[in-house]
């Protein structure tokens, strides 16, 4: 459920906007879904309507199916993107510091990342 909340979150801005940045998370618990995140767009979209809508879709519409679309509580918190985050998604640290002139070069990485390992104090230049 979460993932397709956050699926058609992604689709409705992309639908108005195609150069919309869409960072957004969903938690669900029993009666409740928190739906939140960073967005930059130009799109409107109803998200509290639009979290019913796939909730039901998904054919959660009746409390005795154990979560109902049509009554359960709906939080949105989703703001603008950070402007930290945004300066290095609009342009690369190169591109700002006019290190680099290639197109490909240009692109910029937002704040997401994937960490392997873990911390220790068993390297000695560290």
């Amino acid at each position: 459920m979460c993932d397709q909340i956050s699926d058609a979150v992604l689709d409705a801005c992309l639908a108005q906007d195609p150069m919309s940045r869409v960072a957004c998370e969903t938690a669900v618990k029993t009666g409740f879904v928190l739906c939140l995140g960073e967005i930059t767009t130009r799109a409107f979209v109803n998200f509290d309507q639009l979290v019913r809508q796939v909730v039901k879709e998904i054919g959660f519409d009746s409390s005795d199916k154990g979560f109902d679309g049509n009554t359960c509580g709906v939080q949105v918190a989703i703001a603008s993107q950070s402007p930290d985050i945004a300066q290095g998604v609009d342009a690369a640290f190169e591109v700002r510091h006019s290190q680099s002139e290639d197109e490909i070069e240009r692109i910029g990485a937002g704040d997401q990342g994937m960490m392997f390992g873990f911390a220790c104090n068993e390297t000695p230049e560290l």
